[in-house]
């Protein structure tokens, strides 16, 4: 069926879409081993037996600028709000792993995120939120463990015990070098660092959730919806390959990983999409990994609207977009969401901006009737073929993927890289041919455009973070941190886990950055191949 320009429907995949659906697209399809019931084997109806008629997933929303002080600030007025989770950014010197006064922070402390440098900017980060109640989700992934860990002395400052405390780092080091571009150090060594957190987790902190994989950040990048499913496996894969080299067997700690998706334009393809991520998931752990878990091979997912489809021409559209994003991770099955502020292709989200985010998240829970039954489009003809569709087209990049010799192997090659930057290409190539439409960029335009508010950033607060972080070393026990970064040094040539070492070192109020540059010294930094 063609569009009235004479070209083919298809999904943002490609997937060509025919006008009608009826049981004869669904051929040899079993409902009781395609579906089960939901909280079964293989997960496609969801990871819960009652989903959100027990409980609405988590509304976390992303919060996180200049200073400590100031994001505390905000994820108050969030949680006042109705706000049911934390979630964190940090600004990129913390990303990668340079303090706050280091000549390459010059002009980013606190700008798509907070700074935080040390103990000192953690405690005021989490100041009066009661960390025995709220679980916590941080976006960071080559100082994944340095966060945490911080987060850790905090809660035990707070008289909160590590077993505890919940929440979720990223952590997931291998999207970095596909899509991101925030790592530190090659991808083995980094992989060394995941699985030291994962089992140091297992260990100390068991409710924490050790990795979330993420495909957001590839989804951004231009892939996909079937790359995004596709190369997010491949990852998890190649997470759970190199913990059980490490020496932990899979349901130790396969029950604690959680994924990370992007919910797009294309409602019903994004449906299909979160559907056949848990069949797909279920049975790589049960088949591939021989779980006998059922925790392990379930599925957990966040899920955040597509930042990239925002737009900074008429910005109000964006949050017709976003309310239509969320709505197809609700059907999707997700178990927590970020609704993006409508503001987001201007800058940081305004507070109006974030609280209506929010009040999106909490009309489709409240008032739209999608959460009285589980998995509602479950035997849509459409739903259930496109659901096929997309298992099987990521299927056929996974058995490449394998062919290479696995994600790292794909990674170090630049595969996937290639693909993303070639499904980036031709998206682009269809919105400047105006062959894909976006309202109010090549299609419904406005002659003149209204001055939107933009969230302001004040110079001042990167003054004040440098002289925190030069109070800190001021007045700390010099040779004690000395000492313990020796022995983290000391570890990361050795076998020992890495995460002892650290806490050790933070806790004698050693920086972020000194902790990164004694692993840079010892791992070396990553140069990419091109």
């Amino acid at each position: 069926m063609a569009n009235e320009d004479g070209q083919a429907r298809r999904t943002d995949s490609g997937i060509e879409v025919r006008p009608v659906y009826t049981s004869g697209d669904l051929d040899g399809f079993d409902p009781e081993s395609s579906l089960g019931r939901p909280g079964s084997f293989p997960y496609t109806r969801g990871v819960q037996r009652d989903m959100y008629r027990g409980r609405l997933w988590t509304m976390r929303q992303y919060a996180g600028f200049g200073t400590a002080e100031a994001t505390n600030e905000r994820f108050k007025f969030l949680l006042e709000a109705g706000q049911t989770g934390l979630s964190c950014a940090f600004d990129l010197p913390t990303q990668m792993g340079y303090d706050s006064d280091h000549p390459r922070a010059e002009g980013e402390v606190g700008k798509v995120g907070v700074a935080i440098d040390s103990l000192a900017d953690m405690r005021l980060l989490l100041a009066e939120i009661p960390l025995a109640e709220v679980s916590t989700s941080m976006t960071i992934n080559a100082t994944a463990a340095i966060l945490l860990l911080l987060y850790e002395l905090v809660a035990e400052e707070q008289g909160v015990p590590p077993t505890q405390i919940s929440g979720t780092i990223q952590n997931d080091i291998l999207k970095e070098y596909v899509a991101r571009g925030t790592y530190i150090y090659p991808p083995r060594q980094s992989m060394r660092l995941v699985t030291d957190t994962f089992a140091y987790c297992a260990e100390r902190i068991p409710a924490w959730n050790t990795i979330s994989i993420s495909g957001y950040h590839i989804r951004e990048a231009g892939s996909t919806a079937v790359q995004e499913l596709a190369f997010t496996l491949a990852d998890g894969i190649a997470y759970v390959s190199a913990a059980i080299d490490a020496g932990l067997q899979v349901d130790e700690f396969a029950g604690r990983l959680s994924f990370f998706f992007n919910a797009h334009n294309n409602l019903f393809e994004e449906v299909a999409k979160f559907r056949a991520a848990r069949r797909m998931w279920a049975r790589i752990v049960k088949e591939r990994f021989g779980s006998t878990s059922d925790r392990s091979m379930r599925l957990r997912f966040h899920t955040q609207t597509g930042g990239s489809t925002l737009t900074a021409q008429q910005p109000e559209n964006n949050i017709v977009r976003v309310a239509t994003q969320a709505l197809s991770a609700v059907l999707g099955g997700t178990q927590s969401l970020h609704t993006n502020g409508f503001d987001e292709a201007l800058g940081l989200p305004t507070a109006r901006a974030a609280k209506l985010a929010l009040r999106t998240q909490q009309i489709i829970g409240h008032e739209l009737g999608v959460t009285d039954t589980v998995d509602p489009l479950a035997g849509s003809y459409y739903v259930e073929w496109l659901t096929d569709e997309v298992e099987r087209l990521a299927l056929v990049y996974l058995e490449r993927i394998d062919e290479l010799g696995g994600a790292v192997t794909a990674i170090e090659q630049g595969y996937m890289q290639d693909e993303i930057e070639q499904a980036a290409y031709e998206y682009a190539k269809a919105v400047d041919a105006g062959e894909k439409v976006l309202v109010g960029v090549n299609r419904f335009v406005d002659a003149e455009a209204e001055e939107p508010e933009v969230f302001p950033i004040d110079p001042a607060l990167q003054r004040a973070q440098v002289e925190r972080v030069r109070s800190v070393r001021k007045a700390r026990d010099r040779s004690a941190v000395e000492a313990a970064l020796e022995d983290v040094a000391a570890a990361a040539r050795g076998t020992q886990n890495l995460l002892v070492p650290m806490r050790a070192a933070l806790k004698a109020n050693a920086t972020l950055g000194e902790v990164s540059d004694v692993l840079r010294d010892a791992f070396g930094v990553y140069q990419p191949v091109r």
